[in-house]
Parts: C-alpha cells; sequence; structure tokens
C-alpha cells in the first residue's frame, strides 16, 4: 500500500511547476520517438497548478479520487506530442491534420460566372468607291411619273407646301384623288376638278385651264380666265382662300425628252 500510495503522489521540490516548458522539452529531446499517442477515449487529468502545492513546501498528499459521474474530457483526436507543443509554445504552426476540400452541396451554387460572348462578325459596310473622271450614267424606265413643275402654298391653309405638277393633264381639287390634291383644309375649293394645268411636251408649254362649270371662281395673277390661259414662272394662282405659286422645271430650256437613253 505504501509503494501504491508513492506512485499517487506528486514528488516535486519547492518552488518549481510541474509540467513546465523546460521539463517539455527535455522530455521530448529524450524520448521523442518512443512516445506512444494516448487513447481516444482515456480521460484527461489536469495538472497541479502552484496555487495548489501547500505552504511551506510540504509534498503533495495523494490526488484525490474522482467520483463516479465525473465529467470526463474526452479527446476525439491523439495527444500532441511534447515536440508539437513545443513548437506551439514558441509560435510555430502545429500539426493540424488536413481537411477534406471535397464538399458536396445537396444543390448546385446558385452564382455562376457569366463570359461575354464573342460578338457576332457583321458584314461591313461598301466602301465607298472613288470616282475619277467623267462616268457614263445608265437611265432606264422612269420610278414615277416625271416631275415637270411644282404649285407651291403661299397663302391659306398648309402655307409652305407643294404639290408635284406632271406631265399631261393634271387635275386640281380638295380631294386626295386628285392628281394635284390641294388637301389643306380650304373647303371653298371644289373637291374634284376646280381647274386642270396641262402640260405638253411637243411645244414644252403650260396652261392653266378653269372648270367653268363649277361654281367657284379662280384666278391667275388677279385675273379671272374663262378659257385656258398659259402659265410662266412664278404665276400666282387663287383658288377660294388659298394661292399658288407656279414653279417649273420643263420648259424651253430643259424636257425629259432631251435625254438620250430614257425608255419610256
Amino acid at each position: 500500500m505504501a509503494d501504491e500510495h508513492d506512485r499517487g503522489q506528486v514528488h516535486r521540490a519547492p518552488g518549481r511547476f510541474l509540467g513546465s516548458l523546460r521539463e517539455a522539452l527535455s522530455a521530448a529531446a529524450k524520448d521523442d520517438t518512443g512516445r506512444q499517442p494516448a487513447s481516444d477515449s482515456a480521460p484527461v487529468r489536469q495538472a497541479p497548478s502552484e496555487a495548489d502545492a501547500p505552504a511551506g513546501g510540504a509534498e503533495p498528499g495523494p490526488a484525490p479520487q474522482q467520483p463516479a459521474h465525473a465529467t470526463m474530457l474526452v479527446r476525439n483526436s491523439p495527444l500532441p506530442t511534447a515536440a508539437e507543443a513545443a513548437r506551439a509554445a514558441r509560435g510555430g504552426t502545429p500539426n493540424i491534420p488536413p481537411v477534406d476540400k471535397h464538399v458536396e452541396f445537396e444543390a448546385p451554387p446558385t452564382t455562376r460566372v457569366l463570359r461575354p460572348e464573342p460578338a457576332a462578325q457583321r458584314e461591313a459596310p461598301a466602301r465607298t468607291q472613288l470616282v475619277r473622271g467623267r462616268q457614263p450614267v445608265k437611265r432606264g424606265q422612269f420610278h414615277q411619273d416625271p416631275v415637270v413643275g411644282w404649285l407651291v402654298v403661299v397663302g391659306g391653309p398648309g402655307l409652305g407646301s407643294y404639290r408635284a405638277i406632271h406631265e399631261g393633264n393634271n387635275t386640281i381639287g380638295r380631294s386626295p384623288g386628285q392628281r394635284l390634291p390641294i388637301d389643306f383644309g380650304d373647303e371653298a375649293i371644289s373637291a374634284e376638278e376646280q381647274a386642270y394645268i396641262r402640260y405638253d411636251s411637243a411645244d414644252r408649254s403650260f396652261l392653266f385651264v378653269p372648270n367653268l362649270a363649277k361654281t367657284n371662281v379662280v384666278s391667275v395673277n388677279d385675273k379671272r380666265p374663262t378659257a385656258a390661259v398659259p402659265l410662266a414662272a412664278m404665276d400666282v394662282i387663287t383658288m377660294g382662300r388659298t394661292q399658288l405659286v407656279f414653279v417649273p422645271f420643263c420648259g424651253p430650256e430643259f424636257d425629259w425628252s432631251e435625254l438620250p437613253d430614257i425608255k419610256d
């Protein structure tokens, strides 16, 4: 019993701390490789501190027995060796077992990295060609009836508007179906065939012909014609409350028939 009691006691000199860093380093230098890891389920006892030592340097008595229901501290990992404890005390990085980097998620992450797709290659527009010297111009059929002159509104509703005069007979009226529709809101103009403007490419002349069957009176340069009268550039035609200026394009100086390669 005395031997067992002596083994249970902790012998140390007064003023020394059991389990100090110096003793740990000495023990690590002697038998670092021969140390056996402690069992995972073995309880860990806390070393007595200097406060627990009896006063006067007397040797401490036997360690008190822990009751059966005392809480046991169980380590899930092996106890560190003395060398590992020394490295931790010097500020080194302890040997921590690697963490498994393979982590499985129940659902895929919602954040995705989107990289811009390369822009679709577009056909470059045709480059403007440089023309040197006189180039031949090819003409074909007319896209529409050729313009031979214009009527420009200089007074009344539709001020600043214009209507194109074409070759042949041009009817003038408020209806959109007229060849020269003066449909700007002047109700004093007859809906259909208030008058006519005729261009004859044979003699390259313009004629203004009033429709005497209509009750509304028209005038050219403040004169009320009762028959066809020739039109000259900048003549003023008055219909209702609207004034129109005649601007010719074709005439003695030019006609579409002068273009040699025009196909009718």
